[in-house]
Protein backbone atom coordinates (compact mmCIF):
# COMPACT_ATOMS: atom_id res chain seq x y z
CA UNK A 1 0.00 0.00 0.00
CA UNK A 2 1.54 3.51 -0.74
CA UNK A 3 -0.22 7.19 -0.40
CA UNK A 4 -1.41 9.32 -2.91
CA UNK A 5 0.80 11.88 -3.87
CA UNK A 6 -2.60 14.60 -3.48
CA UNK A 7 -2.41 14.23 0.36
CA UNK A 8 1.10 14.34 0.89
CA UNK A 9 0.48 17.93 2.30
CA UNK A 10 -2.57 17.40 4.01
CA UNK A 11 -0.46 14.55 5.96
CA UNK A 12 2.28 16.73 6.56
CA UNK A 13 0.20 19.73 7.44
CA UNK A 14 -1.46 17.33 9.79
CA UNK A 15 1.34 15.29 11.48
CA UNK A 16 3.01 18.31 11.86
CA UNK A 17 0.02 19.82 14.47
CA UNK A 18 -0.04 16.72 16.32
CA UNK A 19 3.34 16.95 16.61
CA UNK A 20 3.50 20.43 17.92
CA UNK A 21 0.39 20.11 20.26
CA UNK A 22 1.97 17.04 21.93
CA UNK A 23 5.40 18.96 22.23
CA UNK A 24 3.69 21.67 23.77
CA UNK A 25 1.86 19.59 26.19
CA UNK A 26 4.53 17.86 27.68
CA UNK A 27 6.28 21.84 27.94
CA UNK A 28 3.54 22.94 29.48
CA UNK A 29 1.56 20.04 31.09
CA UNK A 30 3.42 19.48 34.25
CA UNK A 31 0.72 17.14 36.25
CA UNK A 32 -0.94 14.59 33.09
CA UNK A 33 -3.77 12.95 33.84
CA UNK A 34 -5.80 10.51 31.94
CA UNK A 35 -7.91 12.74 30.09
CA UNK A 36 -4.40 14.34 28.75
CA UNK A 37 -3.56 10.66 27.33
CA UNK A 38 -6.56 10.14 25.81
CA UNK A 39 -6.63 13.24 24.38
CA UNK A 40 -2.67 12.79 23.22
CA UNK A 41 -4.56 9.20 21.70
CA UNK A 42 -7.09 10.61 19.94
CA UNK A 43 -4.91 12.89 18.17
CA UNK A 44 -2.47 10.35 16.98
CA UNK A 45 -5.63 7.98 15.75
CA UNK A 46 -6.77 11.13 13.73
CA UNK A 47 -3.39 11.59 12.20
CA UNK A 48 -3.18 7.89 10.93
CA UNK A 49 -7.06 8.22 10.18
CA UNK A 50 -6.40 11.23 7.94
CA UNK A 51 -2.93 9.30 6.14
CA UNK A 52 -5.50 6.32 5.93
CA UNK A 53 -7.88 8.43 3.42
CA UNK A 54 -5.07 8.54 0.53
CA UNK A 55 -3.98 4.89 0.72
CA UNK A 56 -3.57 3.53 -2.71
CA UNK A 57 -4.11 -0.33 -1.59
CA UNK A 58 -2.37 -3.11 -4.26
CA UNK A 59 -4.73 -4.58 -6.74
CA UNK A 60 -4.69 -6.72 -9.21
CA UNK A 61 -7.11 -5.08 -11.75
CA UNK A 62 -9.80 -6.17 -13.79
CA UNK A 63 -8.53 -6.05 -17.76
CA UNK A 64 -11.81 -6.65 -19.70
CA UNK A 65 -12.28 -4.68 -23.22
CA UNK A 66 -16.49 -5.85 -23.20
CA UNK A 67 -17.31 -4.18 -19.54
CA UNK A 68 -16.53 -0.95 -17.66
CA UNK A 69 -15.26 -1.07 -14.84
CA UNK A 70 -15.99 0.68 -10.93
CA UNK A 71 -13.86 4.12 -11.39
CA UNK A 72 -14.30 4.34 -7.76
CA UNK A 73 -14.75 2.48 -4.42
CA UNK A 74 -17.79 2.59 -2.51
CA UNK A 75 -22.06 1.52 -2.71
CA UNK A 76 -24.01 1.78 -5.40
CA UNK A 77 -26.70 4.61 -4.37
CA UNK A 78 -28.30 5.22 -7.68
CA UNK A 79 -29.56 3.03 -11.12
CA UNK A 80 -31.83 5.29 -13.14
CA UNK A 81 -32.81 6.54 -16.40
CA UNK A 82 -32.00 10.05 -17.05
CA UNK A 83 -31.43 13.22 -19.41
CA UNK A 84 -27.52 13.92 -19.81
CA UNK A 85 -27.49 17.14 -21.69
CA UNK A 86 -24.10 18.38 -21.53
CA UNK A 87 -22.01 15.46 -23.27
CA UNK A 88 -24.47 12.88 -24.71
CA UNK A 89 -27.24 15.36 -24.67
CA UNK A 90 -29.70 11.90 -25.08
CA UNK A 91 -31.55 9.46 -22.14
CA UNK A 92 -28.92 7.41 -20.53
CA UNK A 93 -28.77 4.85 -17.60
CA UNK A 94 -27.06 6.90 -14.90
CA UNK A 95 -25.27 4.48 -12.04
CA UNK A 96 -23.44 6.71 -9.54
CA UNK A 97 -21.22 5.29 -6.97
CA UNK A 98 -21.11 6.60 -3.54
CA UNK A 99 -17.97 6.95 -1.54
CA UNK A 100 -17.98 7.46 2.26
CA UNK A 101 -14.77 8.68 4.39
CA UNK A 102 -13.37 5.19 4.71
CA UNK A 103 -13.63 3.95 1.01
CA UNK A 104 -10.16 4.80 -1.24
CA UNK A 105 -10.82 8.16 -3.02
CA UNK A 106 -8.62 7.31 -6.23
CA UNK A 107 -11.17 7.67 -9.51
CA UNK A 108 -9.93 5.66 -12.07
CA UNK A 109 -11.04 5.34 -15.93
CA UNK A 110 -13.70 2.34 -16.68
CA UNK A 111 -12.50 1.39 -19.92
CA UNK A 112 -9.67 2.15 -22.44
CA UNK A 113 -10.85 5.62 -24.25
CA UNK A 114 -10.73 9.13 -25.66
CA UNK A 115 -11.40 12.04 -23.84
CA UNK A 116 -13.61 14.51 -25.95
CA UNK A 117 -14.45 16.54 -23.18
CA UNK A 118 -13.66 17.88 -20.01
CA UNK A 119 -15.77 20.45 -17.94
CA UNK A 120 -15.49 21.73 -14.37
CA UNK A 121 -19.25 23.13 -13.34
CA UNK A 122 -19.42 25.22 -10.39
CA UNK A 123 -21.80 24.07 -7.45
CA UNK A 124 -23.04 23.28 -3.68
CA UNK A 125 -21.76 20.44 -1.26
CA UNK A 126 -25.06 18.36 -0.24
CA UNK A 127 -24.38 15.32 1.25
CA UNK A 128 -22.93 13.19 -1.90
CA UNK A 129 -25.45 10.43 -1.40
CA UNK A 130 -28.45 12.93 -2.18
CA UNK A 131 -30.11 12.36 -4.98
CA UNK A 132 -30.47 15.94 -6.68
CA UNK A 133 -26.31 16.33 -6.08
CA UNK A 134 -25.36 15.13 -8.98
CA UNK A 135 -27.13 18.44 -11.01
CA UNK A 136 -26.61 20.91 -7.81
CA UNK A 137 -23.08 19.59 -6.35
CA UNK A 138 -19.52 21.27 -7.18
CA UNK A 139 -18.50 18.42 -10.13
CA UNK A 140 -16.83 17.31 -12.92
CA UNK A 141 -17.47 16.25 -15.80
CA UNK A 142 -15.18 13.90 -18.23
CA UNK A 143 -17.01 12.58 -21.91
CA UNK A 144 -15.36 9.56 -23.30
CA UNK A 145 -15.43 8.07 -26.68
CA UNK A 146 -14.62 4.50 -26.53
CA UNK A 147 -12.85 2.09 -29.50
CA UNK A 148 -16.32 0.83 -30.32
CA UNK A 149 -17.90 4.34 -30.96
CA UNK A 150 -19.92 4.72 -28.38
CA UNK A 151 -19.61 7.19 -25.93
CA UNK A 152 -19.92 7.77 -22.00
CA UNK A 153 -19.80 10.47 -19.19
CA UNK A 154 -18.31 10.40 -15.73
CA UNK A 155 -19.00 12.54 -13.41
CA UNK A 156 -16.98 13.59 -9.94
CA UNK A 157 -19.53 14.89 -7.65
CA UNK A 158 -18.27 16.95 -4.30
CA UNK A 159 -19.86 15.82 -1.23
CA UNK A 160 -20.58 17.91 1.80
CA UNK A 161 -16.85 17.67 3.22
CA UNK A 162 -15.63 17.32 0.11
CA UNK A 163 -13.82 20.44 -0.96
CA UNK A 164 -11.39 20.04 -3.84
CA UNK A 165 -12.12 17.93 -6.84
CA UNK A 166 -8.71 16.66 -8.47
CA UNK A 167 -8.95 15.28 -12.37
CA UNK A 168 -6.70 14.99 -14.49
CA UNK A 169 -8.17 14.59 -17.98
CA UNK A 170 -7.43 16.60 -20.63
CA UNK A 171 -9.52 16.49 -23.88
CA UNK A 172 -7.34 14.65 -26.56
CA UNK A 173 -5.94 12.24 -24.33
CA UNK A 174 -5.73 8.53 -24.96
CA UNK A 175 -6.70 6.45 -21.70
CA UNK A 176 -6.54 3.07 -20.42
CA UNK A 177 -8.95 1.33 -18.26
CA UNK A 178 -8.02 1.56 -14.29
CA UNK A 179 -5.79 4.41 -15.32
CA UNK A 180 -6.10 7.32 -12.58
CA UNK A 181 -8.59 9.97 -13.68
CA UNK A 182 -8.59 11.41 -10.74
CA UNK A 183 -9.46 12.00 -6.88
CA UNK A 184 -11.64 13.67 -4.47
CA UNK A 185 -10.68 14.61 -1.31
CA UNK A 186 -13.11 13.45 2.38
CA UNK A 187 -16.46 11.70 0.96
CA UNK A 188 -18.46 12.09 -2.40
CA UNK A 189 -19.33 10.11 -5.36
CA UNK A 190 -18.77 9.38 -8.90
CA UNK A 191 -21.82 9.26 -11.98
CA UNK A 192 -21.74 7.06 -15.05
CA UNK A 193 -23.75 7.94 -17.90
CA UNK A 194 -24.44 4.76 -20.16
CA UNK A 195 -26.47 4.02 -23.41
CA UNK A 196 -29.94 2.83 -22.62
CA UNK A 197 -28.71 -0.58 -23.92
CA UNK A 198 -25.91 -0.98 -21.55
CA UNK A 199 -25.93 -4.24 -19.69
CA UNK A 200 -25.80 -2.93 -16.41
CA UNK A 201 -24.23 -5.58 -13.79
CA UNK A 202 -24.55 -4.36 -10.56
CA UNK A 203 -27.92 -3.57 -7.93
CA UNK A 204 -28.23 -0.78 -5.77
CA UNK A 205 -26.27 -0.90 -2.56
CA UNK A 206 -23.95 -3.15 -3.86
CA UNK A 207 -20.56 -2.60 -2.86
CA UNK A 208 -18.15 -2.38 -5.76
CA UNK A 209 -13.70 -1.50 -5.67
CA UNK A 210 -12.55 1.03 -8.33
CA UNK A 211 -10.66 -0.78 -10.90
CA UNK A 212 -11.79 -4.77 -10.15
CA UNK A 213 -15.55 -4.53 -10.13
CA UNK A 214 -17.24 -5.06 -13.40
CA UNK A 215 -20.50 -2.22 -13.82
CA UNK A 216 -21.75 -2.87 -17.10
CA UNK A 217 -21.36 -4.21 -20.50
CA UNK A 218 -22.22 -2.07 -23.65
CA UNK A 219 -21.97 -3.40 -26.88
CA UNK A 220 -20.45 -1.75 -30.70
CA UNK A 221 -22.50 1.67 -32.02
CA UNK A 222 -25.36 0.35 -34.47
Amino acid sequence: MTLHREGKQTILIVSAAVFVIVLLMLLFVHHWTWLHYVFVAALVIFAFMIAAFFRIPRRIFTQSPNELISPADGTIVAIEQVYEKSYLKSECIMVSVFMNGTDVHVNRYPCDATVEYVKVRRGNYFVASYPKSSDLNERTEVGLALPSGRRILLRQVAGLMARRIVCYAREGDQVKQNQEMGFIKFGSRVDLFLPLDAHILVSLQDKVKNGISPIAEIGNEE
